[in-house]
């Protein structure tokens, strides 16, 4: 593992972020990173716009965002076991490659005016398809770029340039739809790639580090499902991965729906979407910016579960008002709860998880994070056109609640098994 300069251990406060940024492959990937998440999001929001702006459709906005996230669902057993076996850094840039051509094509069909509603569906889903292979590798390369002590502040710091990039790129493409054009955003997008690719190239991991061993052998089923068995029976990573199957099967994707909500229910149109986008970003910035502060994993347990009651609070508030700007605040404070249950959840699996099983681990939790919103956003589109949005939402919400009262009465259970275990990984 890389080292960092004097060896010091992690305090609270933000000379965590300092420290781990010292590391010189931690902090070129991070540059990289940063400039490449603003265009993903600028282009996320620009294409959910888009699709409302096509067909006015509660139901094909939860099919174009399934269409970006149904492939982790598919392809993620596999990209686990990729990330496993192959080297990690290429794996990344190929990707990254796919998905800049895929921004480069949707930029030319938008500006000559051949894009529909069924060709936007198509591209998305090859998007999709390239963010699926991808996440598992790039999840399980931060271990590889900082040592063991700094990985809960190097983890903060990655969902802290991610949601700092949610807060930037919409608002930045709101700017761009009114002044300029969607397709204009499409091409940016294209362009913010390039930085992360050339930062890629500029990584050079330690010998030792897993992305640079020997392809392992064996079966491609076998070996995926021993690592989801692996992570299934283990007491305290099993416990999280159904914490997060069931907030997100039943209540991220009602993020999809804000373009609806910006239109029908607050009457703001593509600026109130794009600052309804922006703020639960700038939420997640709050979040993370708190969670770098932390200098370990205790106590992380108890912020996953206090969190999660906090979402679907947020979430129920946000269904409730009438206003739009009471709607903000709960969806800043929903993205403040997301991102701390985010890189909680995140900091204890790495720590915990056997480094052999560690790609497709992390594939799984992907597989959670990215396909149970595409699935929630199909289910809450089609309840949307049948009772309305708020119902659809609230009903999720409501859901989320009731899990929370059922993992609350094991959180004792849950934060022995994975805190102590997390802890006694993390000894040198």
């Amino acid at each position: 593992m890389a080292t960092i300069e004097g060896g010091e251990a992690p305090k609270a406060g933000f000379k965590n972020a300092m420290r781990v940024l010292r590391i010189r492959n931690y902090k070129v990937y991070t540059a990289g990173n940063s400039v490449s998440l603003v265009g993903t999001w600028m282009q996320r929001a620009s294409v959910l716009w888009l699709a409302w702006s096509l067909a006015h459709s509660t139901i094909w906005l939860g099919v174009v965002s399934v269409a970006d996230l149904l492939p982790t669902l598919l392809l993620s057993p596999v990209a686990g076991l990729m990330a496993d076996r192959v080297d990690r850094l290429r794996l990344i840039r190929l990707t990254q490659l796919a998905a800049m051509a895929q921004a480069v094509l949707l930029a030319v069909l938008t500006y000559t005016g051949l894009i529909g509603i069924e060709l936007l569906f198509l591209l998305t889903l090859a998007l999709g398809a390239a963010n699926a292979v991808n996440q598992p590798a790039r999840l399980a390369l931060i271990p590889n770029l900082v040592d063991r002590a700094s990985l809960p502040s190097a983890v903060a710091i990655n969902s802290l340039v991610f949601n700092s990039a949610r807060f930037v790129g919409p608002a930045v493409a709101g700017v761009i739809i009114e002044r300029g054009s969607i397709g204009l955003a499409f091409a940016l997008n294209a362009v913010t790639y390039l930085p992360f690719i050339a930062a890629l190239a500029r990584i050079r991991l330690l010998p030792d580090a897993p992305a640079a061993r020997p392809p392992a052998r064996g079966a491609l089923v076998g070996d995926t499902l021993a690592g989801y068995a692996y992570a299934l029976r283990h007491p305290g990573i099993g416990r999280m991965l159904l914490l997060f199957a069931v907030t997100s099967f039943s209540l991220r994707g009602f993020i999809e729906m804000f373009p609806g909500f910006a239109d029908v229910v607050f009457g703001r149109g593509p600026e109130g979407y794009t600052w309804l986008t922006a703020t639960l970003g700038l939420g997640a910035v709050v979040g993370g910016l708190w969670m770098v502060r932390r200098p370990g994993i205790h106590g992380l347990t108890a912020l996953i579960i206090g969190h999660t009651f906090l979402v679907a609070l947020s979430v129920l508030g946000f269904t409730a008002t009438a206003s739009y700007w009471v709607a903000i605040v709960c969806v800043f404070l929903c993205g403040f709860s997301l991102v701390t249950t985010g890189i909680s959840a995140q900091t204890l699996i790495q720590s915990a998880v056997d480094p052999a099983m560690r790609g497709r681990v992390l594939g799984f939790y992907g597989m959670l994070f990215r396909g149970g919103p595409a699935f929630n956003a199909l289910v809450l589109g089609w309840l949307a056109s049948l009772i309305g949005l708020r119902l659809s939402v609230a009903a999720g919400a409501l859901v989320c609640l009731a899990y929370w009262g059922w993992a609350r009465l094991r959180q004792d259970v849950m934060e022995e098994a994975l805190e102590a275990e997390a802890r006694g990984a993390a000894t040198p």
